[in-house]
């Protein structure tokens, strides 16, 4: 594929309004960010779709230079960010957002009908890797310091031993650090999982709030008189059947070969903050029937990954950022309010970022441009390439595993 053949010609990138409910505030470039672009791309021109919702303003799009707009029809690229109402694609065009498709989510199947029927070229922002197979952009950071924030203040409702307000009351991530000025945990013991974005945010959070880090035998050993927690990275957590060992290639091309050993933890841990990549064949950090066992100590589960039934299997879908918490009955597996003495607590919250828009955005676009815009400028990209899921309404190579999910029923 190739965007701009023609150097000379403009090339135009719409970013659109947000169209998915509930609303999502975030947006792929702050007003700076096209401000720069269009400074260092002189035949680019970016074009912004009205929104009320978006946390940058119209104004400040449009103090920065940036042209308004309602109708994105004449742009060739569109910027988004969740998925986009069927009723707003335009046929023909070449959209990147994060379009949850690619674990054929039934949710989306009929977005994905959509998409080949109006011949859009879909590149999905979750398909964008480096050589190594490191993801390019998401806003996993911001989750991970938005989940364990809410993490926290769920074991503080709960116990009432501290009292931790909300995230998205405050202006920034700076202001919510002062937030943690003068509170005393008390002598928890909290795991974290996982090695991404997502665990590099939790332990963001861990740090700011002063809890300690231990090693895994400590964690499981003794106790401490002050609040730690254990990072447990894939090789921590998973073993070959067979062998016993972990090859992180291996893992990830047979994940049905391993098993989890997380169980040995469930006694030792009060607060999971759950980062860890899932997909349907690699197995629960538990099962469902470990929460009837007197040994399940883990009070309060921050599944900041949100998978339904997945990586943590009392995950019953998705909460929202103004009710973040909800109960899970040990007993019946059934949905109860929160902070009850026979219930574990859950906060499943799928738009985490959403609750520290301005900078997620900031974050997320930096990555755009430092890594991405470049490669879509120039047209003829491997990058892009692998990531593009639908081209003019067909699926590529590397995404004919979705063949069955595209076909039409």
């Amino acid at each position: 594929m190739n965007y701009l053949a023609d150097k000379n010609k403009e090339m135009k990138i719409g970013i659109i309004k947000e169209g998915k409910k509930p609303a999502d505030n975030r947006v792929a470039l702050t007003p700076a960010q096209c401000k720069w672009i269009i400074k260092n791309y002189p035949n680019v021109k970016i074009l912004v779709q009205n929104s009320e919702s978006r946390c940058f303003s119209d104004a400040e799009y449009h103090q920065a230079g940036i042209e308004l707009t309602n109708d994105l029809s004449d742009c060739e690229i569109i910027l988004g960010i969740k998925e986009i109402p069927i009723d707003m694609l335009l046929p023909g065009k070449t959209y990147l957002f994060f379009s949850h498709t690619k674990k054929k989510q039934p949710y989306n199947q009929k977005l994905m009908h959509a998409m080949m029927d109006k011949k859009i070229t879909l590149i999905d922002y979750e398909c964008l890797e480096h050589e190594d197979g490191q993801r390019i952009v998401g806003f996993g950071f911001f989750a991970g310091v938005v989940g364990a924030h809410n993490g926290l203040m769920a074991f503080g409702k709960r116990t009432g031993e501290f009292d931790l307000g909300r995230v998205f009351q405050q202006k920034d991530y700076r202001h919510l650090i002062h937030q943690y000025f003068g509170i005393k945990l008390p002598k928890i013991k909290i795991a974290v999982t996982g090695s991404g974005r997502v665990a590099k945010g939790i332990v963001e959070i861990m740090n700011m709030m002063d809890i300690q880090e231990v090693e895994p035998d400590d964690y499981l050993s003794k106790s401490f008189s002050y609040p730690v927690f254990v990072h447990l990275k894939s090789a921590l957590l998973y073993a070959h059947k067979i062998n016993g060992g972990y090859k992180r290639d291996d893992f990830h091309n047979n994940p049905s070969n391993y098993q989890c050993l997380f169980s040995k933890y469930i006694s030792s841990t009060d607060i999971l903050m759950n980062g860890i990549y899932w997909e349907k064949n690699i197995p629960s950090l538990f099962q469902a029937e470990d929460l009837r066992t007197p040994h399940f100590n883990i009070q309060t589960i921050a599944d900041i990954t949100d998978d339904l039934h997945g990586s943590v299997p009392c995950n019953l879908g998705d909460s929202t950022i103004e009710e973040p918490v909800y109960g899970v009955d040990k007993f019946s597996m059934e949905k109860t309010a929160p902070y009850l003495p026979t219930s574990v607590d859950m906060m499943a919250v799928g738009n985490l970022p959403n609750e520290l828009p301005r900078d997620a955005s900031r974050f997320f676009g930096n990555q755009l441009i430092k890594y991405v815009f470049e490669e879509l400028y120039k047209g003829k990209s491997a990058m892009i390439d692998n990531a593009t899921i639908l081209n003019n309404g067909e699926l590529t190579t590397p995404y004919q595993y979705l063949s069955d999910f595209a076909t039409h029923g």
